[in-house]
């Protein structure tokens, strides 16, 4: 896509990966609004980039519908969204509670269905679709298996909505390894296991504005690299 005058909401942008991924896209022409769970980060980020802010909790499927809908109606229109929500959550898989598991769920994969099927009311006849999963859809991890579950079941989705909808949309799933945006240290609950040094977020940043220019359908950690394919 041509990301010049692009209108794209990004969902999550009050987290390290959201802010940087506003950032470049408003530095390569696009219009961007910052959506995001924290008031002052979101905030901070729509000024850099002269938007108005939305506020939205990911776990709440009424919230994600009306914060695209506020986007639109800001930007006259929809042209991509960017969903880089998430929550961790650790320990072994017959300790976990409930309540927690739920919520995991929720913030990981149900919030980020909602916001692509609104975004994809909003767009009409052609739109790009991002959202982050994580590595762990491919590689399930001991000790994280509900969050392994869920980035699973968020990429599974993923890959029948580009089949169902290849004539309209581009979809483009990014799973990439442990970055050092901190995620592993704001668990829902439980320890992390031993985790490989974290990769920079900027590189995952930089990769999926790639991605979008590009029209690729997705970007996968191979080989100590991020591969756009």
């Amino acid at each position: 896509m041509d990301l010049q005058d692009a209108r794209v909401l990004v969902a999550g942008a009050s987290g390290a990966l959201g802010g940087q991924l506003v950032d470049l896209l408003h530095e390569r022409g696009a219009r961007v609004v910052a959506a995001g769970r924290d008031a002052d980060r979101t905030a901070a980020v729509a000024a850099r980039v002269g938007t108005e802010p939305l506020l939205f909790d990911a776990v709440d499927t009424d919230s994600c519908r009306a914060t695209v809908t506020a986007a639109a109606d800001q930007l006259g229109g929809l042209d991509a969204l960017v969903v880089c929500v998430g929550v961790a959550g650790f320990g072994p898989a017959v300790e976990a509670d409930d309540a927690v598991v739920e919520e995991l769920f929720a913030v990981d994969v149900l919030g980020p269905m909602a916001l692509v099927r609104a975004a994809s009311a909003a767009m009409g006849d052609r739109g790009t679709v991002v959202v982050l999963s994580a590595i762990l859809a491919d590689l399930p991890t001991a000790r994280m298996a509900e969050y392994s579950a869920a980035k699973s079941a968020l990429a599974t989705w993923l890959e029948v909505l580009r089949r169902e909808e290849r004539r309209r949309l581009t979809v483009i799933d990014v799973r990439p390894p442990h970055l050092d945006t901190g995620l592993d240290g704001r668990a829902l609950a439980g320890e992390p296991p031993r985790l490989p040094a974290p990769f920079p977020s900027a590189e995952v940043v930089t990769a999926v504005v790639e991605a979008m220019e590009a029209d690729r359908r997705e970007v996968v950690f191979e080989d100590g690299a991020l591969v756009v394919r």
